[in-house]
């Protein structure tokens, strides 16, 4: 049988280059590193994304996937920060959300008939103009990924609320 995420695996592969391009093209002005985690807030996610962040902790050395449960078990609602994150680093960063991927970039807004671009304040300081490569289409990247979350649902059946709170995950696994 085919990857039920394949369609997922591939927008994330694409979202990647996207990121590392920009991440590239302004160099010095990203200062995003290992332990930042300032942009890592508790959200929720499509059901495609929460499927393959699932089956990423299951493939998790049975001692892993249970420190993974006991924390987000002890994770309370009242905490702003991503129920995913300990010590600063992402529990499951090899299969994080597409929101998580392009925190801290560029990215377009689209409010009412308002455009803006909105960068974490730690990035692109001093830098006046920026480039259109170089900036995220948020609105474009989210209907990318809500067509593929559909697919995914459609084509397996699939019936899941429209979006899960990642501090649901430890529900979801066994």
């Amino acid at each position: 049988m085919a990857d039920p995420l394949a369609n997922y695996r591939s927008l994330l592969a694409k979202v990647d280059d996207l990121c590392r391009g920009i991440g590239d093209r302004l160099g010095e002005a990203i200062t995003c590193h290992a332990g930042c985690s300032s942009c890592c807030l508790s959200i929720s996610v499509f059901p495609v994304e929460a499927v393959a962040m699932i089956e990423a902790a299951n493939r998790l050395p049975a001692a892993e996937l249970q420190q993974l449960k006991q924390h987000l078990a002890s994770w309370s609602e009242a905490e702003q920060q991503c129920p995913l994150l300990a010590g600063d680093r992402c529990l499951l960063y090899e299969v994080r959300p597409i929101i998580c991927r392009t925190h801290g970039l560029p990215i377009l807004l689209v409010e009412g008939e308002q455009r803006r671009i909105d960068v974490c304040p730690m990035n692109c300081q001093g830098i006046d103009h920026l480039p259109g490569e170089a900036i995220l289409d948020l609105d474009r990247l989210n209907t990318l990924l809500a067509a593929v979350n559909a697919l995914y649902l459609r084509e397996f059946g699939i019936r899941l609320p429209e979006r899960i709170p990642i501090s649901r995950l430890a529900e979801m696994l066994p």
